[in-house]
């Protein structure tokens, strides 16, 4: 049986921050960001639901039709890091402007985002934790596979902890070869999807 999928809207946001929180409280990079428990306990829903907000403004937020796994993407342009706006700064600002690190997750992984071809970027992907395992983040992800392969665009992400990279490049995407390292902290990894049939791959 398949998995039904559909696009999340503005009454689905309260439930897709709570997921996204549940899915990435221990994370390694959510840790470093918030290395205290009572700190993440209670900024971290915010830093979740400002992601969510960039995602439901200015992409598009698929979700599982029973609300257990959400993946939040963007399309990004060509050249999309031209932008006035300075959105690791906005992002710690509406979060927990005395932690410095909320910006820094953004400015390094926008250091090394490819910015010479368009775009899917997978911002972020969760499963509820009682939900992992049956293949659903697999779904959302193939779901929008489908349409890229379809109209030629590749697929970018970074894993925030080397089990997902694992999955993901069963999913077909390639590490670049350079690591994000956050200060005193955790890696992440930026990978890349062509399309099937598609150009030739993105050099590192």
């Amino acid at each position: 049986m398949g998995v039904a999928i559909r696009r999340a809207r503005e009454a689905d946001r309260a439930a897709v921050t709570r997921l996204l929180d549940e899915a990435f409280q221990n994370d390694p990079v959510s840790s470093w960001v918030f290395p205290g428990q009572e700190a993440r306990l209670a900024k971290h829903p915010l830093l979740m639901g400002a992601f969510l907000q960039v995602a439901l403004s200015e992409g598009y937020v698929d979700l599982t039709e029973d609300g257990s796994a959400a993946a939040l993407w963007l399309s990004v342009p060509a050249g999309a890091h031209e932008s006035e706006e300075d959105g690791p700064a906005l992002m710690r600002q509406a979060v927990d402007p005395e932690n410095e690190r909320v910006e820094l997750v953004g400015r390094h992984t926008e250091a090394v985002h490819p910015s010479d071809r368009a775009h899917e970027y997978l911002m972020l992907i969760a499963v509820a934790p009682d939900r992992q395992g049956e293949g659903l983040g697999t779904a959302l992800i193939q779901h929008v596979f489908e349409r890229c392969d379809r109209e030629g665009l590749p697929a970018y992400l970074e894993a925030s902890s080397a089990r997902s990279r694992g999955l993901y490049e069963r999913l077909g995407f390639a590490f670049l070869g350079r690591t994000v390292d956050l200060p005193e902290g955790p890696h992440m990894w930026p990978m890349w999807r062509e399309p099937r049939g598609g150009t030739a791959p993105l050099e590192p």
